[in-house]
């Protein structure tokens, strides 16, 4: 009998709306697999149960609001509960499954996966987070075993149990590959690269429309969800650096993407008196996110170096290449994998040289046109959903038995820029 059913647990976002599992589970249903996946109601996704794209999708709900680090453990204990009902509930009454793929963060399901794999389940790791990394920003630690206190050794415990209960492991970059070697224990022909690559046929460029600039002769962008650790407010702070000590007064600044933060963003741009350049539109329609970023002149990625940032793959990156924008950013590693010539770094941390490499791409439209040209030709060269697909396959081959031809493909983003 064939062994083609998967059951796809993500915690920190709902599907559809979280994007590369979505792209993940769409892919494996498109080449055969029978589809389910377990998450949370949040963000308009409030069905418990419904079925889309011939994707089974079981939801449940999220009464607990974290805040703090004790909201955060009951509210994994909430979920973990919550997703292992859900998971006998697919497997005596749903579809069934062979193979249990979780998402992370959290780390936390580690347990339900030796439970299945009792009864000949197979484990997935998609590690797409660095969870102790991402703690210790939020909480301002040492990215270290020894200052990182006694939540962020917990952390390291849960990702090292994840590694040792999977079979396989799916991550995003080469940075996260060396962690689950590393880190993780794991051989590296057990983990396979998957980057989170845009799909193609999802987005559409249009002609740039006036209205964006809000009368302002140049439009920055930010897209992504407006998190404490994403750094936006450096960004807030170079818009008023450009006005104030720049004398640049010909850009407007528009925010696009929800998350816990981005009230209290909206409001420290209100604080130091730069509403009048700042957009925030909340979240937007794909329809509109295409809008805006055809008519942008830069795109903007404000993430500050730590342990998290340098080794995270950002997504926002690869979509403005989408779109032809030069992507201005902090000097990231894998930033810089990412954006490969599309990308203008600048000194890590300091919003003076983030406005004043805004200043520069604006006084030099061939380098923008050259930047965006080189981005939106590597994004359908080499990033885009459909080079991830042929590493996705591999690694459910790899998991379920079948190593003939599931050997990790070589990184490409990766191989262009480093040596």
């Amino acid at each position: 009998m064939t062994r083609n059913r998967v059951l796809i647990v993500v915690q920190n976002l709902p599907v559809p709306f979280d994007r590369r599992v979505w792209l993940e589970a769409t892919t494996l249903a498109k080449h055969g697999y029978r589809v389910s996946v377990i998450c949370p109601k949040m963000r308009g996704f409030n069905r418990g149960r419904e079925t889309i794209e011939d994707i089974d999708v079981y939801r449940y709900p999220l009464p607990i609001d974290a805040q703090g680090k004790l909201g955060f453990v009951l509210e994994f204990l909430w979920c973990f509960l919550a997703t292992s009902l859900l998971s006998l509930k697919v497997a005596l009454a749903g579809r069934g499954f062979d193979v249990l793929h979780v998402c992370n963060p959290p780390e936390t399901y580690w347990p339900l996966a030796w439970f299945w794999r009792v009864f000949g389940k197979r484990f997935i790791f998609d590690h797409h987070d660095l969870s102790p990394e991402m703690f210790a920003v939020k909480f301002e630690r040492p990215a270290t075993r020894e200052g990182g206190g006694a939540l962020f050794k917990a952390l390291l415990f849960l990702e090292r149990m994840t590694f040792n209960a999977a079979q396989v492991v799916i991550t995003t970059n080469e940075s996260h590959k060396r962690i689950a070697v590393e880190r993780g224990g794991k051989r590296p022909e057990d983990v396979f690269i998957v980057r989170s690559g845009p799909d193609l046929s999802r987005f559409e460029v249009y002609e740039p429309d006036p209205k964006w600039r809000q009368g302002k002769p140049f439009l920055i962008a930010y897209l992504g969800e407006i998190c404490k650790q994403d750094g936006v407010d450096h960004l807030v702070r170079a818009v008023k650096i450009l006005r104030d000590e720049l004398k640049r007064s010909d850009v407007h600044c528009i925010f696009m993407g929800g998350g816990p933060h981005q009230k209290a963003i909206a409001d420290y741009a209100v604080e130091i008196g730069v509403q009048e350049l700042c957009t925030f539109t909340g979240r937007v329609s794909d329809e509109d996110l295409c809008r805006v970023l055809s008519s942008a002149d830069i795109g903007i990625d404000p993430d500050p170096k730590n342990e998290w940032s340098n080794q995270s793959t950002m997504n926002k990156v690869i979509e403005y290449m989408f779109f032809g924008l030069p992507v201005l950013s902090y000097d990231l590693h894998e930033t810089r994998v990412s954006a490969g010539e599309a990308g203008m770094f600048v000194t890590a941390n300091d919003e003076h040289a983030l406005a004043q490499g805004v200043v520069d791409l604006l006084e030099d439209p061939a380098r923008r046109k050259r930047l965006g040209a080189a981005g939106y030709a590597r994004v359908r060269e080499v990033l885009a959903w459909n080079y991830s697909v042929p590493p996705l396959l591999a690694a459910y081959r790899a998991a379920l038995g079948d190593r003939s031809a599931a050997s990790p493909a070589t990184d490409a983003a990766s191989a262009e820029v480093e040596p």
